[in-house]
């Protein structure tokens, strides 16, 4: 079956035009749609935690276990996921994850062990998930961007905040009034009517319709389409291979480990069983989870502004600085009604939720230059190992002390460790070791890859 062009082809020198759109906006909005399921999809594990608690008699931890899987997955996935996109192209791979992602949640309906949910909402939807993560949007915002490519970040990145902002009360609600089984049916659904969307109108690269990078001029074209040679995993693991011997690839995937622990792993996983400790219903404590998506979508989209104009470092000192602050405030905030300051705590909380996301893209092109799409792929491996500890271990703290507490006092602590290892990343440019026959994704944002003249150690 031939797919239609979504726009003529034009010269080489990309322009089509004052009157015309350019490709690369509608390629941004069918991304912005698929990463917005895939946010809304991995939120749902949330508000199922104590329906399947009461259904089947698991503990906190053992579930807390299936969300850690997924969550580890979701994150190792991401690096494989983008050198999968350059070797077979974007279309493939994420019409291929949405529909693991919905075998995995219809799945869910008949399972009656624990394993069960380990295999189809750790395994399934883990995998499904991970491959329309933050390399996802690496990748995009790469090759159909030269200008705007920080703010083209955010708001992509801010796609999975919204996600949680329509899915949430939904599946609560759906929960509530119909069972977890109707609710997991509905995530099923909505991952297969995105299907067709991404098969017609997701384009691969610009050059597939004869065009440049948006923004892209002679001096900086953008990157080249990719040669589509050797394995995709020989690729990602090369890559990790070269940045590993870099000092700044561990600053960064340190301190975005420490953001997954956060806020996906504690916050994503356990806010509303902890709100629902404080007496607060599940319908209102979703409710608030998904307010924090609202004022992340504004955070996140700053945050990526932000990141075009000044020093990605110093914002993510601000950042992590602020979030440890709120985390550590919210055990007194927790009660049966919402107060001012439980308003309060989502306001900075939702600013701060994933608005990371942009300055260490930016620091990963910095360093990393050409392979910055599947070196960040691995930062958010580790963001995502460091997201599953804190599933897993915020369930344990909660079996063990019968109280949330713990966990977020931990989590504050993390958070000024981050600060440190944001502010200890170089300054000065560096370039990865590329071995041969990785896979050439372009750099990942506004800033140009280093030259020879920027080289520096390894160990900068």
């Amino acid at each position: 079956m031939s797919v239609p062009d979504i726009a003529p082809t034009v010269p080489a020198g990309g322009s089509t035009g004052p009157a015309r759109l350019h490709p690369a906006w509608i390629v941004a909005a069918i991304t912005f749609v698929t990463i917005l399921g895939a946010g809304a999809f991995r939120s749902v594990p949330g508000v199922l935690m104590d329906p399947l608690h009461k259904n089947f008699g698991w503990s906190h931890a053992t579930i807390g276990a299936a969300m850690s899987i997924n969550l580890t997955l979701f994150g190792l996935m991401s690096p494989f996921a983008a050198a999968l996109m350059d070797r077979f192209g974007i279309r493939p791979v994420v019409c291929s994850a949405l529909l693991l992602v919905s075998a995995g949640s219809g799945l869910t309906i008949f399972m009656t062990q624990s394993w069960q949910l380990l295999l189809f909402w750790g395994g399934f939807v883990g995998v499904g998930t991970g491959s329309m993560s933050m390399a996802f949007v690496a990748t995009v915002s790469t090759r159909w961007f030269v200008q705007r490519r920080g703010l083209v970040t955010g708001v992509l990145t801010a796609a999975n905040a919204t996600g949680q902002l329509i899915f949430l009360p939904l599946v609560a609600t759906v929960t509530k009034h119909s069972g977890w089984r109707t609710a997991a049916l509905v995530v099923a659904v909505v991952a297969l009517t995105v299907v067709p969307l991404v098969f017609f109108f997701l384009r691969n690269h610009p050059h597939d319709l004869g065009l440049r990078a948006y923004g892209a001029t002679d001096d900086d074209p953008g990157p080249p389409p990719s040669a589509r040679v050797g394995g995709s995993a020989a690729a990602a693991v090369n890559a990790l291979f070269a940045a590993a011997r870099t000092r700044v690839f561990w600053l960064l995937a340190g301190s975005f480990a420490i953001c997954g622990a956060s806020t996906n792993g504690l916050i994503g996983t356990h806010f509303i069983p902890a709100a629902q400790d404080h007496g607060m219903p599940a319908t209102t404590a979703a409710g608030l989870l998904a307010l924090v998506g609202v004022f992340d979508i504004a955070g996140t989209v700053a945050s990526g502004w932000l990141t075009d104009r000044y020093d990605p470092r110093l914002l993510l000192v601000v950042y992590y600085l602020g979030r440890g602050l709120s985390l550590m405030a919210l055990p007194s905030l927790l009660s049966p009604n919402t107060s001012p300051s439980t308003w309060v705590f989502i306001l900075f909380y939702g600013l701060d939720w994933v608005a990371t996301v942009p300055p260490t893209v930016a620091l990963c092109r910095r360093h990393f230059g050409a392979t910055a799409p599947i070196v960040f792929g691995w930062v958010f491996a580790a963001h995502q190992l460091g997201a599953a500890l804190a599933a897993s271990g915020a369930g344990m703290i909660r079996d063990r002390n019968g109280s949330y507490d713990l966990a977020f006092y931990c989590a504050a602590a993390l958070c000024a460790i981050a600060v440190g290892l944001s502010a200890a990343v170089g300054s000065q440019r560096a370039v990865s070791t590329e071995p041969a026959g990785s896979a050439q994704v372009g750099a990942a944002g506004g800033e140009e890859p280093a030259t020879g003249k920027d080289r520096v150690s390894q160990h900068d």
